[in-house]
């Protein structure tokens, strides 16, 4: 069955999709899912589960519903998208798909209001699509970060007066230097044999991490090349779309799959990498968003098979264990793209386990959503906070120094709740730690 000709409640608009009525009816209504729901947790709304949701989108379908429905509108924004029903799912409903295809939907009938509206018109429209642009937005809010305008902004109280308040706590701390790709190439810094020849690595250095996350980058390319890996960072290269694919923005989304498939397969990579676990999740979901494409379709399938997440190509590729004790008691926070997302969960694990001395302390519902979801942090503050929470908690009964993550919109967050509770700790993406071992064993100078 196709969703043209069978379920006709949708919208039926140029570039708006419509959810897939096979995909609808892959839903047995099991109920497996609702535990696995952050939102349903929290609520115990059915209307705020997987299955509460699909069922909403199939009463759009089978024209008991209007697309303008309040519940329905309310819904696509209240879920965070952060793939946990699907991952338990025994019937493989591809529930991400029906999610961004019903916040198409939404969009269509009722644009964000407010701070969403505003998020969505800027960054996603203009400052994710240009990244010389971005770079120049990155340099002005150092700006404001290192010049003093923000600490008057805050002493003055003009930010809770322009109803900011709460979004500037959440800016990520901008990096003295930035990491925009540029053609960079860096050698292998050995780990090399006939028997385990030099890989070529292309870096998607995307869109936050280049400004709030270049010394990630900057730890990526060194682990990369300890582990004979030679990493180039193409250019021409951009944001990976995911935002405005999970926002129901496909036209974008695609525009940049296509920008980021022609940049980063022109350097002829045995491996395109990323270090953000929803930019990787993302790249793996060119081969959906561009199938009907009769230029990138075949494109996008063959990138498929070299798109990987920086903890999984490490995993694949030893990593080198380190020599020296680092004797840290760490905590990991599993990121929602990539434990559920893309079932990488003992991969960050394998790396960690390459370091001596460090003790890994699990977390209770390591992989449960933190609550940054991309922008829902912002325009879904008070399920956010609530999200944020019960992860701090987790993170303080560990009694871990150290927590490790491996996405940036998590790493974020959980700043962002390390200050609000002024709580002792070091949050380090993954990467960041095994680079912190590899420099105790003096394998590079800087």
């Amino acid at each position: 069955m196709s969703a043209s000709n069978t379920f006709q409640g949708f919208l039926d608009l140029a570039g708006v999709e419509k959810p897939s009525d096979d995909i609808i009816n892959t839903c047995v209504r099991c109920g497996l899912c609702l535990s696995a729901c952050p939102t349903y947790r929290e609520t115990y709304a059915e209307a705020s589960s997987p299955r509460g949701r699909i069922a909403l989108i199939r009463g759009i379908a089978e024209d008991r519903l209007e697309v303008n429905a309040p519940g329905f509108l309310h819904q696509m924004d209240e879920c965070l998208g952060c793939l946990a029903c699907q991952a338990v799912c025994p019937s493989g409903v591809k529930y991400g798909h029906l999610l961004e295809a019903g916040r198409a939907q939404a969009r269509a009938v009722k644009p964000r209001q407010g701070l969403g509206r505003l998020i969505e018109a800027v960054v996603f429209r203009y400052l994710f699509m240009d990244m010389g642009l971005f770079r120049l937005f990155g340099r002005s809010l150092w700006l404001y970060q290192r010049t003093g305008l923000q600490a008057l902004a805050r002493r003055l109280g003009l930010l809770k007066l322009m109803g900011m308040a709460d979004v500037e706590q959440l800016t990520p701390a901008i990096n003295d230097r930035f990491f925009f790709a540029s053609g960079q190439r860096f050698s292998p810094n050995g780990h090399t044999t006939p028997e385990r020849p030099v890989k070529r690595v292309a870096l998607l250095t995307g869109c936050v991490q280049s400004v709030a996350f270049a010394h990630v980058h900057e730890a990526t390319v060194r682990v990369l090349q300890v582990n004979g890996c030679e990493v180039v960072a193409p250019i021409g290269q951009g944001c990976c779309g995911a935002l405005h694919a999970h926002g129901g923005d496909f036209e974008r989304a695609r525009q940049l799959a296509r920008q980021n498939l022609d940049a980063l397969e022109a350097a002829n990579p045995d491996y395109i990498v990323t270090n953000a676990a929803g930019c990787s999740h993302h790249l793996k979901e060119y081969a959906h968003l561009l199938a009907h494409d009769p230029v990138y379709a075949g494109k996008a399938s063959s990138f498929l098979t070299k798109a990987r997440d920086i903890t999984e190509l490490l995993a694949e590729l030893g990593p080198k264990p380190a020599q020296t004790p680092l004797l840290w008691q760490v905590t990991y926070q599993e990121p929602c793209h990539l434990a559920h997302g893309q079932k990488i969960t003992g991969q960050p694990r394998r790396v960690l386990a390459a370091i001596p001395g460090l003790k890994l302390v699990e977390m209770k519902d390591s992989a449960m959503c933190c609550g940054s979801a991309g922008t829902y942090n912002i325009v879904q503050p008070e399920m956010s906070q609530k999200l944020l929470a019960n992860k701090m908690d987790n993170i303080a009964a560990t009694g871990a120094t150290v927590v490790a993550s491996a996405n940036t919109g998590c790493m974020i967050q959980m700043q962002a709740g390390i200050n609000q509770r002024q709580a002792p700790l070091k949050l380090m993406h993954l990467v960041e730690i095994l680079d912190a071992a590899y420099q105790q064993d003096g394998l590079f100078t800087e």
